[in-house]
């Protein structure tokens, strides 16, 4: 584990309307989260798009017809090629709206868990079976927890 401050950029674009949605500050807060203690440098953007964005690039990228919360693009580099550049993510701002209030959640606090969850996976981390799945989600849980924001994963009652 690395210790230290972190040299992060992130850039945030924003292609649909702003109301709602965290201003670039938060998302930089939650990205150095996820990094505290894992890396030293890191470049990376995060853009936040509509359903038609969010659902077309899900289509092209996943072959999946329907918009999603969060896409992870880790960089592709040439080998031998080693920059901070971590890759990007995007966020679809309808749909973790619409899950932040069937799940009884802050949308904040949902953004927060994504933009986390994003980052896990731009260093390499995944949930394709169960073991993985609870290991990130466990990391997931306790990197909010420093953010003061509680499991994402507690079922709301």
């Amino acid at each position: 584990m690395t210790q230290g401050p972190i040299r992060l950029d992130v850039a945030v674009g924003y292609a649909t309307p702003r109301a709602g949605i965290p201003a670039a500050t938060s998302f930089r807060r939650w990205v150095s989260a996820a990094l505290q203690g894992r890396i030293r440098e890191a470049d990376l953007a995060i853009r936040v798009v509509g359903e038609d964005e969010g659902r077309a690039l899900n289509r092209h990228y996943r072959g999946k017809d329907y918009a999603t919360n969060v896409l992870s693009f880790p960089a592709d580099m040439a080998e031998g090629v080693v920059l901070p550049l971590m890759g990007d993510i995007l966020l679809c701002a309808p749909v973790i709206a619409r899950e932040a209030a069937e799940q009884g959640k802050s949308t904040t606090h949902h953004y927060a868990h994504l933009t986390v969850h994003g980052v896990l996976h731009l260093l390499g981390m995944d949930h394709e079976d169960q073991r993985e799945a609870e290991c990130m989600e466990q990391l997931e849980r306790d990197i909010l927890a420093e953010l003061g924001i509680e499991d994402p994963y507690r079922i709301q009652d």
